[in-house]
């Protein structure tokens, strides 16, 4: 083998060791214009488009020990070569291919494990990395908030958040006892009137009963009857 197809293979072996996914497709037909506006798009989500001959890269993923893909190795192939993100890759092409019917996927790798037409399409129609990480943030977050929320519940509803993480899995808000108290308060505040009525009252009806009771006072000192006057008495009155 000449020289410069061994410095190709060795060039191709080292990128594919670096990207985390591959996919081969048939450019059949394609136009320079749409391979151009193809490895634009592509550029934007980090990959590229890459033209190779079959022979040398059988070679370049039999050294990089991958899987054989020597079935899909014939027609015009190139390859999608990309840094990250798959499924940002895959929606390029899926919708570059909707709109110029050019290129054709064949099959795909990721992480070494051989990817059909059906599930690389499946992994299109999925939101980009940076979203799919934001909605795992949520979920990793979620649990935390709900245990906040658990701490400031009242205990007699804590049984009912419990009862639909069981049935459904979604935490349900408790409704604020605002209505308990104000009604608390306003009975409070009318008992208070009767209350303060009936306290006025009592003593004024017990002091009848208090006089009644009390016994009529006798007097201790007996009084001495008068003596009646002798006729000596009044007799020595008149001479005098």
């Amino acid at each position: 083998m000449r020289p410069e197809k061994n410095l190709v293979i060795n060039e191709i072996k080292a990128r594919v060791d670096k990207t985390p996914y591959v996919l081969l497709t048939d450019y059949t037909g394609m136009q320079v214009p749409q391979f151009n506006e193809l490895r634009n798009r592509l550029s934007a989500a980090k990959a590229e488009f890459r033209v190779v001959k079959n022979t040398l890269l059988r070679r370049a993923l039999q050294g990089s020990n991958l899987p054989d893909l020597e079935t899909y190795l014939h027609g015009q192939s190139a390859v999608i070569l990309g840094d990250s993100d798959v499924s940002a890759a895959a929606k390029v092409l899926k919708n570059f291919t909707a709109e110029f019917k050019k290129p054709q996927l064949k099959v795909g790798i990721l992480d070494r494990a051989v990817l059909d037409v059906a599930q690389i399409t499946a992994l299109a129609d999925l939101p980009s990395k940076e979203v799919l990480q934001a909605k795992l943030l949520g979920l990793l977050m979620a649990p935390a908030s709900t245990l906040v929320r658990l701490i400031n519940t009242p205990a007699s509803q804590i049984a009912q958040v419990l009862k639909a993480y069981v049935d459904n899995g979604v935490p349900v808000t408790p409704a604020k006892p605002a209505a308990e108290p104000v009604k608390a308060k306003s009975e409070v505040a009318e008992a208070a009137p009767v209350a303060r009525a009936a306290a006025a009252a009592e003593p004024a009806a017990a002091k009848p009963e208090v006089a009644e009771a009390a016994p009529v006072a006798k007097p201790d000192v007996a009084v001495e009857p008068v003596a009646a006057a002798t006729p000596a008495t009044e007799a020595s009155t008149e001479t005098k």
